[in-house]
């Protein structure tokens, strides 16, 4: 077991609402919005200055987290989220905020939980909104 998933077990224990796929889904939406936002760290090279970790707003990580379950997961997103825990958009910034308590993110003193609160109805932007692309295939 990797130190990483050790860390997560004892984030799982000490908060099981929410599932250990939660987190990682988290990290990946965070990497997936920094990517389409432009804002992944520089790659070092021995002559290259340090990487700078670009920092995201919440609802900037909640967009990510939004459109990237949209691609993996489209109509069923809301029922994969329940089966983590998650039910609003306020149970990512439990979810982040505990990742912040235990040093594996970094908030500013501008952030604040309550960033991730209200910021989309999960009904609205995984169902009602929901629309497959018709492409043409021949």
């Amino acid at each position: 077991m990797s130190v990483r998933n050790h860390k997560l077990n004892d984030l799982v224990a000490a908060d099981p609402r929410y599932a250990a796929d939660a987190y990682f889904f988290v990290f990946e939406a965070l990497r997936y919005a920094q990517r389409r936002l432009g804002k992944l760290r520089k790659t070092q090279t021995p002559r290259s200055e340090p990487a700078r970790e670009e920092h995201l707003s919440g609802r900037e990580l909640l967009e990510g987290v939004r459109d990237l379950a949209l691609e993996l997961y489209g109509p069923m997103t809301v029922a994969v989220f329940q089966q983590w825990g998650i039910h609003a958009t306020s149970d990512f910034g439990e979810i982040v905020f505990n990742l912040v308590r235990s040093g594996d993110m970094k908030a500013t003193e501008q952030d604040s939980r309550a960033d991730f609160d209200d910021v989309y109805k999960f009904d609205q932007v995984f169902c009602r909104d929901y629309r497959i692309e018709n492409t043409d295939l021949s």
